[in-house]
């Protein structure tokens, strides 16, 4: 069994939609990041920076927090979704890390600075908008080329998917990305992606272009 202590942010939802993938069981414990819940000294002993996601795999005692290190547990422990042959384990790895190191900080800060404090700084705005349109840029020339991110579906797409499905927030068209858009429709049609989409029940839809 793995305690999954989440909420409905994309980092949260890469975990739970890489256990339904994978087909572990869990149990979700919702952490409301909008009250501060984060803070509480119980979570800290699961996740030292108060940070979601964390997991606990009661199968060893282990518990993990930061999304990356958690797709990757996940993906070596069941043997799925990270293909061990080279270069295919290192290339889903560069897609990993190139999640981890750009798209969720610098999504992230336009949805700080755009979404929910716009006017507070044009100059943030600005900059943060414009490497969006970067990033999004950089994945759309890398799926005119592969089907998914590292070749085959992986946990690359799924640490990305999530951040590229808050696009009403990013000041992007997907008419400008039409590889991005292919593959964002394909991830969202799975139905192990459906079913994660929303494991805290808030009732939100999956958002389609």
């Amino acid at each position: 069994m793995i305690e999954l202590y989440t909420w409905m942010t994309p980092n949260g939802q890469k975990v739970s939609i890489m256990l339904e993938e994978v087909g572990l069981p869990y149990r979700v414990h919702p952490i409301d990041i909008t009250r501060d819940h984060q803070f509480d000294p119980a979570f800290l002993k699961v996740s030292p920076n108060n940070k979601i996601p964390a997991i606990v795999d009661t199968d060893n005692g282990l518990h993990l927090m930061e999304s990356g290190a958690i797709l990757l547990y996940l993906a070596e422990k069941t043997g799925k979704l990270w293909g061990q042959d080279f270069p295919t384990k290192w290339r889903v790895v560069e897609w990993l890390m190139w999640q981890m190191g750009g798209i969720g900080p610098f999504l992230g800060q336009v949805h700080h600075f755009v979404k929910f404090n716009p006017g507070k700084s044009a100059y943030a705005e600005e900059r943060y908008a414009k490497e969006a349109k970067r990033l999004w840029r950089v994945l759309d020339r890398r799926l005119g080329e592969v089907e998914y991110v590292a070749g085959d579906y992986s946990i690359a797409d799924i640490a990305i998917w999530p951040w590229i499905s808050r696009f009403a927030w990013q000041t992007v068209d997907f008419a400008d990305y039409p590889h991005v858009k292919r593959w964002y429709v394909a991830i969202a049609e799975r139905p192990a992606v459906q079913r994660g989409w929303d494991v805290i029940g808030e009732g939100r839809k999956l958002p389609m272009p």
